[in-house]
């Protein structure tokens, strides 16, 4: 591991000494693409840096103490310094070895969030517009944007299904874990002999897929338009703003209504085919991934699930990692932190225990 840590620093040293030529600096892909390595080898070579300093510091104490020391309380200080510095080596191993697992190539992307109402009907639909507002609430808590892409509301004030964008550094590193199937346990508004209702919504976290990873042929493309319809609004029916895109070859289709203008709608709508078709050459390309994929998203069925939302209890469960909070409220209100350190620990331990396996 110590030889692989040497190289590291070799190479960041490299990079910082690049990124102070004034022909790198003139060349902004260039520049940019220096940045982003150094930003992602800068934690590892300061624990490795620190841990380094530690094994100095045990290594200093010892001869110290070998040489004999007569003062009895400067003896226990390089005693105690001795200690510190082991606890600090320990302390440091255990970092760099999270630090080493292989990174997700997607975590810093910005992501596309998309939420459907699965078994429950109106329910279910409610509840996908509860999600909506959780995610965003996180997202403004982390200072992220969000941007709405499509929406098909219900008379209710629910979703069928919408679709957004969070943008904001490691929004997906944080957000992916949240794919899959969402169950609600509550008492619906129009229950009038206060049965608890239980509702599906799946919920599906993209990578947003940028121009220079993926071109799409026009060729490809049927692009339909037609009349926005849904629960209301002024502009509704009036003019064919909305588009319908579907890609020939994969068969994928997306539909976006959100704005008035058929050129906004048409560029929002490729946003999401370009995410879903890269996730789709993704999970070609990686089996592991597809299995995780279909395991998390599964059919909205109310048997599959990956976290439980029980409002008489005020309770959340996340099945994944056997977490059970008695904060519903909070979380609804984008207090997801909690939950979702708990799941990149849980990751992590799991990507550790593989790696000692191999």
């Amino acid at each position: 591991m110590f030889e692989k840590l040497s190289a590291v620093e070799n190479r960041f040293e490299e990079i910082e000494k690049k990124l102070y030529d004034p022909d790198v600096i003139a060349d902004q892909v260039m520049y940019r693409t220096l940045m982003k390595e150094h930003k992602s080898l800068q934690p590892i070579v300061e624990t490795y840096r620190a841990h380094t300093r530690a094994c100095k510091d045990e290594e200093e104490a010892r001869e110290m103490l070998s040489e004999g020391i007569s003062d009895r309380a400067f003896k226990e200080m390089v005693e105690a310094e001795l200690e510190d510095a082991r606890a600090r080596q320990e302390t440091h191993a255990e970092e760099l070895k999270i630090l080493l697992l292989p990174t997700d190539p997607n975590d810093d992307k910005n992501v596309i969030v998309e939420i459907r109402g699965g078994a429950g009907g109106d329910e279910a639909a409610l509840f996908s517009a509860a999600l909506y507002r959780m995610y965003t609430m996180y997202a403004e808590q982390r200072g992220w944007k969000s941007e709405l892409l499509n929406a098909n509301e219900t008379e209710l004030g629910g979703f069928k299904e919408i679709s957004f964008m969070i943008t904001g550094e490691g929004a997906y590193s944080r957000l992916k874990f949240e794919s899959g199937v969402h169950r609600v346990q509550r008492v619906p508004e129009t229950e009038a002999q206060g049965r608890i209702h239980t509702s599906t919504v799946t919920v599906a976290v993209l990578p947003e897929a940028e121009e220079v990873e993926l071109q799409i042929n026009p060729a490809d493309l049927q692009i339909d338009t037609y009349r926005s319809g849904g629960a209301g609004g002024q502009h509704v029916n009036k003019t064919e703003s909305a588009i319908r895109i579907t890609h020939l070859p994969t068969g994928t289709v997306v539909e976006c209504q959100d704005e008035r203008s058929q050129h906004k709608n048409k560029d929002k709508a490729m946003k999401i085919l370009r995410s879903r078709i890269y996730e789709k050459m993704q999970m070609e390309q990686n089996e592991q991934i597809a299995a995780d994929r279909k395991s998390q998203v599964g059919t909205g069925d109310r048997s599959e699930r990956i976290r439980t939302y029980n409002y008489p209890q005020n309770r959340l469960s996340d099945h994944r990692i056997g977490l059970t909070l008695y904060s519903l409220e909070g979380v609804l209100n984008g207090t997801l932190d909690e939950i979702i350190d708990a799941l990149i620990t849980a990751d992590r331990a799991a990507k550790l225990q593989a790696s000692v396996r191999e």
